[in-house]
């Protein structure tokens, strides 16, 4: 057993390593396909915030954003809509490889680690780094007096090559674009370094804060496709030149007060900017405006987790039974099951099921993948409790159905996993309250429930409490009920033991 226990856990590090080391797969014709279907399939993430794609705060359920835009305008050109697809951002190349979409853009910095595993279009914004400080501070006047001091940043972007490269910065790494400017204006952090536009929607228009310095750090954001689709690739190129030569792109940066100097690398002409102050009417919008995209997301989340549930219920009854009833291997394979299950993280699960099967030629759909990741996580656990409630019957009563005449497979169904359930139901219903908070975690798989919805409307609102009361209360109100069954179960199991 244990010698099988170590086969296994190596197998699951091989699939990770496969994963991660496989080429990513492409699909010749990706712009007759697209054609075909009708709409253009991009990858973002909303949770970014604005000025990229955000929830308008007239409509949450409509996204804005001047990659909204720019999107929309490449798939006209294409004869074709533009449809958005989910990711959190640090999945999205990942999500492109798998096949998930035709292409993601969503500020995606042209690297040359990027260029080995995708291919990109011609640069759409040149973007510089800015350095943000608050009003007060008076001893940061440029990156280079960061140096002892705190910075916060995003992962995997330039700017935090830069912090990195000075050296003697203690560098804090944030996931989303509005936390470090937030731990800034408090005093958590002494700077903040990010991309021009993010620190032209979240920095500048905060009171408490400055630009310290000129932008650094000049780069490209590229439209990211798969290896293969070079069909795709010098479509979208030709269409890039020609929203350039037209000025239709200028004009896209001006109203979301984009434009600066350094787009003069891209284009020649200039003009006054409109601006956007979709953040002031984010902050003003009425907060009844957000209740139905968090009702959404709230029966997204109770979908998931009751079928999940319910698949756990099933799968761990079969698991406890083949552990104690079965035969070799049936047995050891029941009981490996639920060690690795028990001893692995959930997300990393979720990541294999989502994004490594596809290597091996299996692909699950977001919802799929969310399915079986909770529901195969779960009966681990609820495997055990049965075998508690199981164990907790005296071996008499199997003895006694015995001499009735019973089989073992008779006395178990009618007498002892009736008695086992009872036991066991409580623990069952706590994990299902349990499920309901993991569930926020299909979020990295493209899911948007309840959490999701509220960490993209948060980000493009910095409304975190208003609407962290709202999805608290609706987890309180799907849990409870579930809260209020355990507690009866309890009374009326000791009654019986009474």
């Amino acid at each position: 057993m244990e010698r099988f226990l170590r086969m296994s856990s190596l197998l699951l590090g091989l699939c990770v390593l496969l994963y991660w080391a496989a080429p990513s797969a492409s699909k010749p014709g990706a712009l007759e396909e697209m054609r075909k279907r009708g709409y253009l399939l991009w990858g973002s993430d909303a949770e970014g915030g604005a000025p990229y794609i955000f929830p308008d705060p007239k409509d949450p359920e409509r996204l804005i954003g001047f990659e909204v835009e720019l999107a929309a305008a490449i798939a006209r050109e294409l004869g074709v809509t533009a449809k958005q697809a989910q990711n959190a951002w640090d999945s999205l190349i990942p999500g492109l490889q798998r096949g998930d979409y035709d292409i993601a853009m969503n500020g995606i910095e042209i690297t040359p680690q990027r260029k080995q595993e995708v291919l990109f279009s011609v640069p759409y914004y040149v973007y510089t780094e800015q350095l943000v400080v608050r009003k007060d501070e008076d001893r940061i006047q440029g990156v280079e007096d960061l140096r002892g001091l705190k910075a916060g940043t995003l992962s995997g972007t330039v700017a935090q090559d830069i912090l990195m490269g000075l050296g003697g910065v203690d560098v804090k790494i944030y996931s989303g674009q509005v936390e470090p400017y937030e731990d800034l204006a408090i005093g958590r952090i002494d700077a903040v370094l990010l991309d021009l536009p993010i620190a032209a929607y979240y920095g500048k228009p905060n009171p408490k804060l400055r630009y310290a310095g000129r932008p650094v750090g000049e780069g490209f954001y590229g439209i990211a496709m798969r290896k293969g689709d070079a069909d795709l690739q010098r479509a979208i190129n030709e269409i890039l030149a020609k929203l350039l030569i037209s000025g239709e792109l200028k004009r896209i940066y001006e109203k979301w007060d984009l434009w600066n100097e350094a787009q003069e690398k891209l284009y020649r002409n200039t003009g006054e900017s409109s601006g956007y102050r979709g953040l002031e009417e984010s902050r003003k919008a009425p907060v009844q405006t957000f209740f139905p995209l968090l009702l959404k997301g709230a029966g997204i989340t109770l979908f998931i987790s009751a079928t999940s549930m319910l698949f756990a219920i099933a799968l761990g009854l079969f698991l406890t039974l083949s552990r104690l009833y079965g035969r070799a291997p049936f047995s050891g394979l029941a009981t490996a099951y639920i060690e690795i299950y028990r001893g692995t993280p959930l997300l990393i699960q979720l990541y294999i099921l989502y994004y490594g099967l596809p290597n091996i030629g299996i692909s699950l759909s977001p919802f799929a993948a969310a399915f079986l990741g909770l529901g195969m996580n779960y009966a681990a656990y609820e495997a055990e409790l049965y075998r508690a409630g199981i164990s907790a019957i005296p071996r008499g009563q199997m003895e006694a159905a015995f001499s009735l005449g019973m089989t073992r497979g008779t006395a178990v169904r009618r007498i002892i996993l009736p008695q086992a359930f009872r036991i066991a139901l409580p623990g069952v219903t706590n994990d299902f309250i349990a499920l309901f908070k993991d569930s926020s975690l299909v979020s990295i798989i493209a899911m948007v429930e309840l959490t999701k919805t509220y960490t993209i409307l948060a980000a493009s609102t910095l409304r975190f409490f208003e609407l962290g009361l709202i999805v608290a209360v609706l987890y309180f109100i799907m849990s409870y009920p579930l809260s209020l069954l355990a507690r009866r179960l309890e009374e009326h199991l000791k009654g019986k033991r009474r």
